[in-house]
């Protein structure tokens, strides 16, 4: 017989490194995550076999999990008889991890253990907790339809060995040979307490056989081994929604929010969904799958839908089970479905529901938004259907305020003549704030959005109106301030600001900088919107956004694009004033010098950094004379 030694993958290495060495607190997580493994065997057993009767091998559908225990030995051993592996998905699951999921798991590591060993099942890495316990783990396994079965041992040090064996039913069998400081889960007290605890909710019987030796052990089923979605509501307690929600999200954080409701009607389905209280390490994940289980009748289908639950909603967590959904068609085909866009509609009308009452406690809903507000967000974009529910449950940063605040109360508080909702798109709150571009609106008391999510400079583009006001840009060229009612103290030189403004020759300046800047700008033109800072650079009305020009440059999606520049001056400025009473080779040399500090202000790389910098010295040279 044949052995292949194999070494593990780098990440795999340094995962069980600190499975091994660092985490020792709440070692019984190793139980819950073998339990769930071996339940999700049995799932896609039984749904392959829909197609495919011969996999269930003479008719064998009972599933069961079986625990034994060997205290001579020292071993414990958890046996499903669900969909198994053969050689090949052995290697590739227990001896490579994606590299995505291992990536984001060494980031997330805090130092912190009762936080760092809740990771472990979030990022798809629970067999290897079996280290925390087991100084060596053997897998054997055959593949359902396969007549071979296979052996795989590592004592978790770097490498693992494969060979063929015949002592294996279907499904998979894992012998863990416990360390000393694992012989407590050599107790059958130990061992009940765990799985009613973490797996009471599996839909699956979870058996612990008899303990050889002891007169009074006999077989004796853990768990309630019932679907807890298909029990009364009040029958259900806080712990075992907690631990469903543990199971189904593959996290240790607690639900935010559970949704457990059944419809009748055309279409009957019954759902328990979860609302995370912390975001998943993939909520950003370019695929955007739904993560809700579908069942039918009890049966798994799939745990990656698409369909169910729309994109905006992936950070959605739970079950859907409908005995009026077909069995026997392919995923691609459920995926059109009917009566499954049905069941759609009516689980986002009562998830927007649910958080439509949630959002009434400020302080509550604020850990929700802060968590998944961006991805709630892309529905304004993709879901016109449903984009004034969405709206309203939006909250946003505002330059007048540190907390969130929704639409509704943003147009409570306009000011006189204020007829449009103002933001402004950005990267950083702190640095939109400071913008020269909010500067006019700041001192007239006008509250301005600001925008720091990608999803936002498609939205309010799409959007464009919210109870009747229109959505407006601070960072593109029409303002409407004029219009606008100034507060008691902004303008108390007005008269002196003005008669100095018109003395000094600003319409011949704004030509002569034109002239000087050419190209690089597409007009020059004086501003209101500007009280502090002499110039700032804005976007032509309807055109894209400098920001929006930015990130997709940054993704490598806006070669060759430049959107047209304005360069507005403030004419009420001491150096702008200046400005206009000097040599047209002075006025040459500031309008860049001004157009790179505009740029700068904007984020943006500057096209010539060195003449900057030679500028700069001349224009300080000058000062100093």
């Amino acid at each position: 017989m044949s052995e292949e030694k194999h070494t593990f993958q780098a990440e795999v290495a340094k995962l069980l490194d600190i499975v091994v060495h660092s985490l020792y607190s709440n070692t019984e997580i190793f139980l819950r995550e073998l339990i769930s493994n071996a339940s999700d065997s049995c799932d896609r057993l039984r749904y392959a076999a829909l197609t495919d009767e011969s996999l269930m091998e003479g008719g064998n559908a009972d599933f069961s999990i079986h625990i034994a225990v060997d205290k001579e030995n020292r071993t414990l051993t958890i046996t499903d008889n669900g969909i198994g592996m053969d050689k090949d998905e052995l290697v590739e699951n227990l001896g490579t991890i994606a590299k995505s999921g291992t990536s984001e798991f060494m980031k997330s590591l805090t130092g912190d253990e009762s936080k760092d060993v809740s990771l472990i099942g979030q990022f798809g890495v629970g067999f290897y907790s079996s280290f925390m316990v087991a100084k060596k783990v053997e897998v054997y396994a055959r593949k359902a339809g396969d007549t071979q079965g296979w052996l795989w041992t590592s004592d978790g040090r770097g490498s693992y060995r494969i060979t063929e064996s015949d002592d294996v039913g279907r499904g998979a069998r894992i012998v863990l040979h416990l360390r000393k400081e694992g012989d407590e889960y050599l107790e059958p007290l130990r061992l009940k307490t765990v799985v009613k605890t973490y797996s009471d909710h599996i839909a699956i019987p979870v058996v612990l056989g008899a303990i050889a030796g002891e007169e009074d052990s006999a077989e004796e089923t853990l768990n309630s081994a019932s679907a807890l979605w298909t029990r009364p509501k009040n029958e259900i307690t806080d712990e075992q929604y907690s631990e469903f929600y543990h199971h189904v999200a593959n996290g240790f954080d607690e639900p935010w929010h559970t949704l457990h409701f059944r419809a009748e009607g055309a279409i009957e389905y019954t759902s328990l969904l979860y609302l995370p209280s912390s975001q998943p390490f993939d909520l950003f994940g370019p695929d955007r799958k739904s993560k809700v289980k579908l069942y039918v009748n009890r049966v798994f289908i799939a745990d990656d839908l698409e369909g169910l639950l729309p994109p905006y909603l992936r950070f959605v967590r739970g079950v859907v089970d409908s005995p009026d959904l077909p069995l026997n068609v392919s995923r691609e085909m459920l995926q059109d479905n009917p009566q499954l866009k049905k069941i759609q509609k009516g689980l986002v009308g009562k998830l927007l529901k649910d958080l439509k009452d949630r959002s009434k406690d400020a302080s509550d809903y604020e850990m929700f938004w802060s968590a998944f507000g961006p991805v709630l967000k892309e529905g304004l974009y993709e879901d016109f259907e449903r984009r004034d529910e969405i709206l309203a449950l939006s909250r946003f940063r505002s330059s007048a305020s540190d907390d969130w605040r929704s639409l509704k109360d943003y147009v409570a508080d306009f000011k006189e003549g204020q007829g449009a909702i103002y933001y402004i798109t950005g990267s950083d709150t702190a640095a939109l704030k400071k913008s020269p571009q909010l500067e006019g609106y700041i001192a007239k008391g006008v509250e301005v959005l600001l925008l720091t999510d990608p999803i936002d400079e498609f939205w309010v583009t799409s959007v464009g109106v919210f109870d009747k006001h229109p959505l407006r840009s601070t960072a593109q060229s029409a303002t409407d301030l004029d219009s606008i009612a100034k507060s008691d103290d902004s303008d108390k030189d007005k008269d002196e600001t003005e008669d100095d403004a018109n003395n000094a020759d600003i319409d011949g300046l704004v030509s002569r900088l034109k002239e000087a800047l050419g190209e690089s700008v597409k007009e020059v033109r004086t501003s209101n919107r500007l009280t502090e800072s002499p110039v700032c650079l804005v976007g032509e009305q309807g055109g894209m956004s400098l920001h929006l020009e930015r990130m997709l440059k940054q993704h490598g999606q806006g070669e060759g694009l430049t959107s047209p520049r304005v360069l507005e001056i403030n004419p009420k400025h001491g150096l702008i004033k200046r400005l206009a009473n000097q040599s047209d080779e002075i006025v040459s040399e500031t309008a860049h010098l001004l157009l790179d500090q505009a740029r700068i202000v904007e984020g943006e790389n500057l096209p010539d950094p060195i003449a900057f910098a030679q500028r700069l010295s001349q224009a300080m040279e000058r000062g100093l004379l």
